[in-house]
């Protein structure tokens, strides 16, 4: 069972509504909802954090072409826990999933029709991929009576799917913000520079995490596909850690204009 999973989308689904929700009221519930979030989807990557934290540890000290013991095994056993409880948790998502992409439908008229379309494409993407890890993970407990093996390489597959659109979304973005940039450099305000700067480190933060993450989603994919099935324990850690520690960085406000 995979350790990673479509949690980026969550997170941009969390704040988005959150800024939603700030922008078009004063309110303190508001306030407080958006504080709720925040704490949720921070804590969502601790875990996941942990979980590559401690598959990377228990790698790194595994001896080479020996079954784990000891510490390593220890370590790789709390991170396929964390794996599985990340799964059964993510049961409760798909709701959230369907108000972030009805709420943003086809996308705003005025946004690049190149940038609609791949983020359509992307939450369509993140919408068909909990079902099927649902049905995966109800197979394997023996809930539904079906393969578990083809839903997961399915839901894997469209999680890779969703982050190769996410990362040419991005790059179109900062195409955009580039072109903006050399546009308006002496024309635009120093604070309006400012807030496309924080957008092109946000893009570039999220290029960076979902080049990790479809490393190892490719990895997990059936042998035979590109490197699937050839990374060692620890290198899935060490770019499962990786996009984790930034996710928990965007997620605390670093990575977003509000930031700045």
């Amino acid at each position: 069972m995979p350790c990673g999973s479509s949690v980026g989308c969550v997170v941009r689904a969390g704040l988005s509504s959150a800024g939603r929700e700030t922008g078009n009221g004063n309110s303190s519930r508001c306030i407080r909802r958006q504080h709720q979030k925040s704490l949720e989807l921070a804590l969502q990557a601790q875990v996941r954090a942990l979980c590559y934290g401690c598959q990377l540890a228990g790698g790194a000290l595994a001896r080479p072409q020996a079954s784990p013991s000891g510490l390593p095994r220890s370590l790789l056993a709390v991170s396929a826990q964390l794996s599985a409880c990340r799964t059964v948790l993510r049961l409760f998502d798909d709701f959230a999933m369907l108000s972030y992409s009805c709420d943003y439908g086809l996308g705003p008229r005025d946004e690049d029709c190149l940038v609609r379309g791949l983020s359509v494409l992307c939450n369509l993407a993140n919408q068909l991929y909990y079902p099927c890890e649902h049905i995966a993970w109800a197979a394997d407990a023996g809930i539904v009576r079906a393969g578990s093996r083809k839903w997961w390489t399915l839901s894997t597959a469209l999680w890779a799917s969703s982050l190769l659109l996410g990362i040419l979304r991005s790059l179109r973005v900062l195409f955009q913000l580039r072109r903006k940039l050399r546009q308006h450099k002496c024309a635009s305000s120093p604070w309006s520079q400012k807030e496309v700067k924080a957008q092109v480190k946000a893009e570039v933060l999220s290029i960076l995490t979902a080049t990790a993450d479809l490393c190892n989603a490719i990895h997990w994919l059936p042998p035979g596909f590109l490197w699937a099935g050839c990374f060692p324990p620890w290198l899935v850690g060490l770019l499962g850690t990786i996009s984790s520690l930034i996710g928990i960085y965007q997620a605390s406000g670093g990575g977003t204009s509000e930031a700045v």
